[in-house]
């Protein structure tokens, strides 16, 4: 049995910036999950009953974010007891898996409609809070694991990019981002996160700021001292044909550190006609793939080649592409592979210019591009981003 799988609706918390003070600082990671599942209920006067299940990506599962905060999140929210939850790790590909696996789940027919997103509060629990597996020292030197700051400054010298091509793009994403913020491009699916007294915590994205190319030449790069410390020595088993790694990714042209969440809603086409939606766009494929692990950041383009092929389709039937800016070396790669042009890729910013809530970014980025569609009047988005370890992820989908 096999149905399509709908896209009703893609909503997201602002971005905050992912340190104490910044606007979601005092905020808990399942207040933020459930100002948006309130927001999701009350947008469609949604039957909660008929939705099955809440796949929930988080970057850090630990402490506040531990044990399944989808399911405690439901159950803090006013949804009905019905709906389960499951967290989910994918490292930086997590929002987006969350979605595919519940639309694969109604694909199968073995459920009629969900809900998938992510959450990530960094502020409150930094990069590594969890531990990780990969930290082991004798499983770092066995799997030539590096710094993934370091990898993208490794990747963009084995590209030939240099600061000036890494700074240039990492202006252009501010400029977009800040164009599509002055013109209400993300006021559709961008939710007010507000307190237990309805009164509103953050309305914007923080990161967003000013930026030309003189203040960006002006930043030192950030991940000079996991060459120093021998991370630089270290990846040359993997590539002797490396002298020496020029490091040239700095906060300016590097995803920004943030806090977030996403939500977005799927559903067969009878569940939606059931409770009065309208579908928005239908999930044409969706691939995971594993490269290289030491850079780790060159997944993107073979999990788009992988998704093209499953749909039959091929970049050409693609008009707009969103991929997830990790680090701004990782953009330039995939667009020289593909042979995408800048005016269809990441066209209204990104991380770079306004962060990457690890858990939470592959369902905004969704978001982001099915928005974008239907403000152009265009059809097909493809999604895609990197992740540790050397995953690619992407879907496409198309307008209904």
């Amino acid at each position: 049995m096999s149905n399509d799988a709908y896209i009703y609706d893609a909503i997201r918390t602002p971005r905050g910036k992912g340190k104490p003070g910044g606007g979601l600082y005092e905020v808990k990671p399942v207040d933020l999950v459930t100002n948006l599942l309130e927001a999701m209920k009350s947008r469609h006067d949604l039957d909660t009953t008929q939705v099955e299940d809440f796949v929930c990506a988080t970057g850090e599962p630990v402490n506040e974010q531990g044990q399944d905060i989808a399911k405690t999140a439901l159950v803090y929210s006013s949804w009905d007891d019905v709906t389960v939850g499951a967290q989910l790790h994918r490292y930086c590909a997590g929002g987006l898996d969350a979605v595919n696996t519940v639309a694969m789940k109604i694909m199968s027919g073995m459920e009629s409609m969900g809900i998938a997103g992510g959450v990530e509060s960094m502020s409150r629990l930094g990069i590594g809070a969890s531990g990780a597996a990969a930290g082991d020292a004798w499983v770092a030197m066995k799997s030539y694991g590096i710094s993934q700051g370091l990898a993208a400054d490794l990747m963009a010298g084995l590209d030939g990019f240099t600061r000036d091509d890494v700074d240039r793009y990492a202006c252009e994403s501010q400029r977009r981002a800040a164009h599509a913020r002055d013109h209400g491009y993300f006021a559709r699916s961008l939710v007010p996160v507000r307190d237990l007294n309805g009164v509103t915590v953050l309305d914007h994205d923080e990161l967003i700021r000013p930026t030309d190319m003189a203040g960006l030449s002006r930043l030192k790069p950030s991940f000079t001292m996991f060459n120093d410390f021998g991370h630089g020595e270290f990846l040359k088993f993997k590539y002797p044909q490396v002298e020496k790694v020029e490091c040239i990714h700095t906060p300016g042209n590097s995803s920004g550190v943030v806090d977030g969440a996403s939500l977005v809603l799927l559903g067969n086409e009878q569940a939606g006609r059931d409770q009065g939606l309208t579908p928005r766009a239908r999930i044409r494929a969706c691939a995971v793939t594993g490269a290289e692990p030491t850079i780790m950041l060159a997944g993107p383009a073979p999990a788009s080649e992988k998704a093209l092929k499953l749909a039959g389709m091929s970049r050409d039937d693609i008009d707009l592409f969103e991929l997830n800016e990790a680090f701004a070396s990782v953009v330039l790669r995939y667009q020289r592979l593909l042979e995408i042009p800048d005016d269809r890729i990441n066209v209204n910013g990104g991380a770079i210019a306004m962060g990457h809530p690890i858990g939470a970014t592959g369902a905004i980025v969704l978001g982001t591009l099915l928005d974008e569609l239907e403000r152009r009047d265009l059809n097909t988005g493809l999604v895609t981003l990197c992740a540790g370890g050397g995953i690619g992820i992407a879907t496409i989908i198309e307008r209904v």
